[in-house]
């Protein structure tokens, strides 16, 4: 009997530790696809930006200005739901200053 508790106990320290691995592996995965997909959102602000600017897109302009602030909800949205803050203020330096000084 008590081999069989024994045996148990093994199985079980096993499926938590095994479960645990799994998670992280998991999630580092997640949250690297979360940051590639702000990124593209960034690109994706940035261009409206520079259209803003355009004299092609003068007629549309209004509507660029709904689309850019809708981007930006998205972005602010996505970053609190998937917890992403730490990494905006890095993102916010390097736009400010791209030499890293």
């Amino acid at each position: 009997m008590k081999d069989m508790e024994t045996n148990h106990a093994k199985d079980v320290s096993r499926k938590k530790h095994k479960g645990k691995g799994r998670h992280r592996g998991a999630q580092t995965f997640r949250r690297g696809r979360a940051l590639d997909f702000r990124e593209r959102l960034y690109i994706k602000r940035d261009t409206l930006k520079k259209q803003l600017e355009a004299s092609e897109y003068k007629e549309i302009r209004q509507i660029i200005i709904g689309e850019l602030k809708a981007v930006e909800l998205i972005i602010e949205e996505f970053t609190k739901q998937f917890e992403l803050h730490e990494l905006e203020n890095v993102s916010d330096r390097k736009e400010e200053d791209p030499a890293g000084e």
